[in-house]
């Protein structure tokens, strides 16, 4: 699974062809031993958890990146290379 951004402690990654379980746009998030799966179209979270500062931060990370993300979306699930996304700064 590629880590496509780091910050923050916040490591974000993409799974490949990862439309069964979840079969929204998402991204796989860990911060320390948190991990949580977040919806790219609104930001929720469709599974486990993240603490409410750290969610903060990837929501305004996805809004600046959403079409970028989405991007990176249609490239994972085609078993395509995924690309890095700047970090929140």
């Amino acid at each position: 699974m590629p880590v496509i951004s780091m910050f923050y402690g916040i490591i974000i990654m993409m799974y490949f062809k990862d439309r069964k379980k979840h079969k929204l746009p998402h991204i796989h998030v860990k911060y320390q031993e948190n991990e949580a799966v977040i919806n790219l179209k609104d930001s929720k979270v469709l599974e486990g958890k993240i603490p409410s500062n750290k969610k903060k931060l990837l929501e305004a990370w996805i809004e600046l990146h959403r079409d970028e993300l989405l991007a990176n979306w249609e490239l994972a699930v085609n078993g395509q290379q995924v690309f890095q996304i700047e970090p929140l700064r």
